[in-house]
Order: structure tokens, then sequence, then C-alpha cells
């Protein structure tokens, strides 16, 4: 994202994007029109995305600085923010019924 592109940004928009490393908008949409939202399912995604976290903090591939650890922290981010909108209510109640 560019420094114009991210000034443009509403502040809300801002801190989801330090948080998430992308907007809420731009998440929902990448998630609705995953593959593996339509064959697997919410869990499935936040599985990998966990995975994927791990993988970013595997010291096998070298020393993990500052970019890796904030990238594997966005990453948890949006796993989280998955596993809340699309499988859990606020009370912790599962809401998506597990797929398979």
């Amino acid at each position: 994202m560019t420094t114009a592109t991210y000034q443009a940004l509403t502040e809300q928009e801002k801190r989801e994007v330090r948080m998430y490393g992308c907007t809420e908008v731009q998440m929902r949409e990448a998630v609705e029109q995953s593959i593996t939202m339509k064959f697997s399912g919410p869990a499935m995604i936040v599985a990998s995305m966990m995975s994927d976290a791990q993988e970013m903090v595997n010291t096998e591939y070298g020393e993990v600085d500052f970019m890796r650890a904030e990238d594997a922290r966005q990453q948890l981010n949006r796993a989280k923010w998955v596993l809340f909108t699309y499988i859990m209510d606020r009370d912790g109640s599962v809401v998506a019924p597990m797929k398979g």
C-alpha cells in the first residue's frame, strides 16, 4: 500500500491496516472469494493462517527480525478475525457449522 493510499484511509481503516495488514473490507472480500472457504469452510482458513504464522517465526529460515514477527502478528490477527467473524458468536458459541 502506498503512502498516499494509506493517508486517504479513515482512522478506523488505518487502525485495521496496522492490526491486519489490510482493511476488514479487503479481508472479508478475500475470505469470501477464497476456494478454501467454498469447499472447506472458515475453520480451515483459520487453521491455514495459523500454520502460515508458525512458518513465519520458524527459525530454520533464519533469524526472526521485526518484519517477520510483524507479519506473523498480523497473520494471527487475521486468523482471529475470521474465527470471530465466521465461526463464533460474541458469547463464544459456535455459529458456523463445520464442514466435513
